[in-house]
């Protein structure tokens, strides 16, 4: 530990300061946050990398259909339409499109049901994810740093939704930076909190 750091943190508490009960608290929060992202990263799997990548029939992108005789019911014609594949096309790129409001249409209603969701769910792990960086035993600069960026990364995340929905598709790659971003600021949160509370030395008493 640096001596910039503790000056940083001498007049404001540390995770290793904490007591056990808090400590506790803070561990089975970044835990619980931790299957949340898992949970996430899975649906990103499920949801729209296989079905892009590897379903071999897509919603308007005949590209990708090998077999159609494998998918011939509706029901699963309305389900890939409906679903958050990485190369769903816009409105303005289907071959049937109806002329009506864009906010009429089953794209922008399902991006801002998408959107709001995933800004209240990222955003309110970021919350106590922040709550958690506060208290690090780190510089003041990379704790703000450490708060802001994955907030950043949840902006980038919903708004590469509707830039490939309206723009092009080729947008969904601004989702691996987006993503990435809160990602491994998490990861480094995480580690970092649980190594001051249950690894650093208690050393704040001796000074």
């Amino acid at each position: 530990m640096n001596n910039d750091n503790s000056v940083a943190n001498k007049n404001w508490p540390t995770l290793v300061q904490f007591p056990i009960p808090a400590k506790v608290l803070v561990s089975v929060v970044i835990l619980t946050m931790a299957v949340a992202m898992l949970g996430a990263f899975g649906q990103i799997i499920i949801h729209d990398i296989i079905p892009s990548f590897f379903t071999e029939q897509q919603s308007g992108y005949s590209d990708y259909a090998v077999d159609s005789n494998q998918y011939a019911s509706e029901e699963d014609d309305q389900t890939s339409s409906s679903r958050g594949d990485l190369f769903s096309e816009s409105p303005a790129q289907a071959e049937e499109v109806k002329k009506q409001a864009f906010y009429k249409t089953e794209q922008f209603v399902w991006a801002l049901k998408w959107s709001h969701i995933h800004l209240f769910g990222m955003n309110m792990i970021f919350i106590f994810m922040g709550a958690i960086t506060i208290f690090l035993n780190i510089s003041l600069k990379s704790r703000t740093w450490l708060i802001v960026l994955p907030f950043a990364g949840v902006l980038v995340d919903i708004a590469t939704m509707w830039l490939k929905g309206y723009i092009s598709p080729t947008f969904f790659w601004l989702h691996i930076p987006g993503g990435g971003l809160f990602g491994i600021v998490f990861a480094i949160v995480s580690a970092r909190a649980f190594w001051e509370m249950w690894w650093m030395q208690n050393n704040f008493a001796a000074n």
